[in-house]
């Protein structure tokens, strides 16, 4: 269990008032996503209305803005519909988290506008240290991609894009091969043929065109044919 000095508060407000309990920071974040037990989570098995001062919220509170007086099941209201404070090893951590992501989808869904190539990761770590861009942990990798790479083109030749490619898989492989094709891109069309081919027009990411054109080729021993519309 989390030492109470190292422990954070979660805190729910009900009308004018509030209620809180110390709980692991990590822990408290997992539960909310479904993961674990509120026994895990709690440091303190209380319930109150000022956790730092240690003022507990009475019995005829928790009743009254909870309809239960048991003290884990308020618990798991305030983790679950409170805000929970974030240690700063914690939010240290969802930064790199989110920087990684917002890394990765850099790279499959721009190019450089110069060449039309993807940039390799370690141009797209430099250019992000260079140009000094802001990571919110708190925010969703995909809700910042836009804002990310506008601050970017300061340092680096870079544009969002998408492929359009036609690619016809034989019959024999068809089947097993679309959920592949599926995985990795947009179908905008498919056309099963008469023989049981599948002739597909997909739009897809740059940085997926390697990914997928090696995975179908693997499947069929090479034998699709492919051309960029």
């Amino acid at each position: 269990m989390t030492d109470l000095d190292k422990a954070v508060i979660a805190r729910l407000k009900k009308g004018v008032e509030e209620f809180e309990v110390f709980v692991d920071c990590e822990r408290a974040i997992a539960f909310r996503n479904g993961a674990g037990k509120i026994n895990d989570v709690l440091v303190a098995e209380y319930i109150y209305k000022d956790a730092k001062k240690g003022l507990h919220a009475s019995e005829h509170e928790m009743e009254k803005f909870f309809e239960t007086k048991e003290v884990l099941k308020v618990a798991e209201k305030i983790v679950k519909e409170g805000n929970i404070q974030l240690t700063k090893e914690y939010r240290n951590k969802l930064r790199d988290e989110k920087r990684k992501k917002i890394i990765e989808l850099i790279r499959l869904n721009t190019v450089d506008s110069k060449t039309g190539l993807p940039h390799p990761i370690v141009r797209i770590e430099n250019a992000i240290e260079e140009a000094r861009v802001s990571i919110d942990e708190m925010k969703n990798a995909e809700d910042q991609l836009s804002d990310v790479v506008n601050k970017l083109r300061e340092v680096l030749p870079i544009k969002f894009e998408i492929k359009k490619y036609e690619i016809k898989i034989p019959a024999r492989f068809a089947g097993t091969c679309y959920g592949t094709v599926k995985r990795f891109s947009k179908i905008n069309n498919e056309d099963w043929q008469n023989d049981g081919s599948l002739v597909v027009e997909i739009e897809i990411a740059p940085g997926m065109i390697e990914e997928i054109f090696g995975q179908l080729n693997k499947m069929t021993h090479g034998d699709i044919e492919s051309k960029e519309i």
